[in-house]
Parts: structure tokens; sequence; C-alpha cells
């Protein structure tokens, strides 16, 4: 069976496809690398056994996107995570995130809805929620307006596939509200590759410990938490990739209750950022060199999944420790500086 990896070559897209191919499907990667290296390619050949087919392309690109799927008329489900994902730059260029965002997510829709049958998984998140009312953060809480361009291309693009799908029974569809990603494979083939200064917190550490960076600022310690620093739910990548492959089967299967569906995926646990500190220092014997300085702009105090529907509906439900994710993380950074 054929499917589609739209930003295979990115961090979960990789980590997504290597799953994939484990479980015997065949994948066609549509990456135009503006944010990705083709050697992943490789790495994800050495894991699995396979490489997989690569098409470089730019989605914006609406007569290219025809003719793909002209050319693969046996393309079963498509995993959708092609997108620009900088907070602060989507502020600064909010016209190239919504080109970029919607015009590829509608341009693979049209195409998908012509066929008689499709399922297609969305890279959602939960910024989409801003800062909730409570926690944990259920599928029920309210979509709060955007802090930024690229939360709301989330939000739009969620509306898009739910207005599309409405008028559209042939087409399936999942959207997938992530907390925050981390760690690589235990192999060290594959892992986060992110250009510049890392925008994630977890790459920022591991490349202050490892001396790429000369250390790491913590905006804020008078949140209202238990150390006062902001709380995120960080699952890693590898559970992350297989909620995917799960989400897609249950499509294909047609388990699926509505043909839209949306789940939270985290671990249901909040870890605050001296927490995560903590872990890089647990697992790497290193103290890391950081700083306290002020409040970010647009920071929210917490967020953590309430992953019950993920866990009871979707049967899906992370399995590592935070503790488990950073030693993958700081695994892979010491391998790619040495």
């Amino acid at each position: 069976m054929k499917i589609l990896v739209t930003g295979g070559l990115g961090f979960i897209g990789s980590h997504t496809v290597v799953e994939l191919q484990n479980k015997g499907f065949e994948v066609v990667i549509i990456d135009d690398c503006s944010n990705a290296d083709e050697n992943v390619l490789g790495g994800i050949e050495r894991i699995t056994g396979e490489k997989p087919i690569f098409e470089k392309m730019d989605l914006k690109d609406k007569e290219k996107v025809e003719c793909f799927f002209q050319n693969n008329p046996d393309v079963e489900g498509v995993i959708h995570f092609a997108a620009s994902k900088a907070v602060g730059e989507s502020v600064e260029k909010p016209l190239l995130y919504y080109e970029n965002n919607i015009g590829s997510l509608v341009y693979i829709l049209k195409e998908l809805n012509k066929k008689n049958k499709a399922s297609f998984i969305f890279s959602s998140s939960c910024t989409v929620y801003g800062q909730a009312d409570k926690m944990p953060i259920t599928e029920n809480a309210p979509v709060k307006e955007a802090e930024s361009p690229y939360g709301n291309t989330k939000q739009m693009g969620e509306e898009i596939i739910r207005d599309t799908c409405k008028v559209s029974p042939s087409l399936n569809a999942i959207a997938l509200r992530y907390f925050n990603p981390m760690g690589a494979h235990p192999s060290t083939e594959i892992g986060e590759l992110p250009i510049g200064v890392p925008q994630n917190l977890v790459p920022f550490i591991t490349q202050t410990g490892v001396g790429l960076r000369e250390e790491l600022s913590v905006f804020g310690d008078d949140y209202p938490t238990k150390d006062g620093t902001c709380i995120r739910d960080y699952i890693y990548v590898v559970d992350l990739a297989k909620a995917h492959v799960v989400a897609l089967e249950r499509l294909l299967a047609g388990k699926n209750s509505e043909n839209y569906e949306v789940f939270n995926v985290g671990t249901g646990k909040g870890s605050s950022v001296l927490e995560v500190i903590n872990s890089f220092e647990k697992v790497s014997g290193k103290k890391l060199k950081y700083k306290i300085v002020d409040r970010r702009p647009g920071d929210i105090t917490s967020a953590y999944a309430d992953t019950t529907r993920a866990n009871e509906v979707l049967g899906w439900k992370s399995q590592y420790s935070l503790d488990e994710a950073m030693k993958s993380a700081w695994d892979w950074e010491q391998k790619i500086r040495s």
C-alpha cells in the first residue's frame, strides 16, 4: 500500500517514514529540502533496509502536485507534515506562512477529492488551544485566537479539512494535535537537525551541552508553577511517529466513527523547563550552563495533554519517559558533532 509523506525528510516526518516502512507500507516522500537534508534518506535506509521513493518538489506548485497524483494513482493515504513552523519567523513573514502552509494543503486536498477513497493525516499542534483554561487539555477545550500566523495556519488547516470532509464522503481525515516532540531514533541514524539557532528547548539544551552554544536562556522563573518556569508536555518523537501509523491504520480499516477526527498526542504529563534541564544533567552527567532572563512575549504558562481519547479511542499510548527521550537526543547530538 503506497503512502505519501509530505515533509518526510523533516524531524517528525523521517521518524514516521521509518515506522511506516517497518509496518510494510510503501512510502513516497515529497520534500523541498528548504528545512531538511537529503542525507536523511540514507539514515532511513540504514534503519529499515529500504530507501523510500523521494521526489524533491515544492508543494506550492499546483501543477506539480496535480502531476504527482496523476502519476501515482495508487497513493491510498497522505500524511501531511510539510509546513513552515518557526513561530517568530511567521510573525515577521506572515504571507510566506499562509502561502506555504495553506496553499500546499489546499492543493493536496483537491487531488484527494478526485479519488474514490482517501485517508489523510494532518500534522496539527497544541498551539490551537492557546493558554487553555484548565489542565490537562482535552480535545473539547476551546480553540483560542492564535498567538502567531504559524498557529493560525494550524487552526485554518483544521477548519479547511473539516469543511472539506463535510462535503467529501470519500475523504477520511484525522488531525493530530502534537505537544512538544523531542529526541532521536535509538539507532542515532536520524534525529532533529535544526537549521541555525534552534527554536525548540531540547536541541538548544543539547547544543549547549556539547559546547556549540555558550549558554541556555530560561525565559522567566516567575510563572505560577512549582519552580516558576513554563510547563510543557514533551513527547518522544518515535512515540509520536507511531501515533501517525496507528491513526492511518484506523482510517484505512474504516474504524473511524466520523470522517474527520481530532486527537491530542502527548504524554499527559507536564514538565517544567528546569525539570527538562535536570533530565539532561542526569542522563549526560554534565552540568548545563544556563541563566534566567525575562519572560518571552507570547509564551503561555502551561500546556499538557489529556491523552484519554488517544489512549482509548485511537488505541495509542506514549511509552518512553522524559529521561529516555532526553538520552536519545543527547546520543544524537554527540554523534553529529563527532
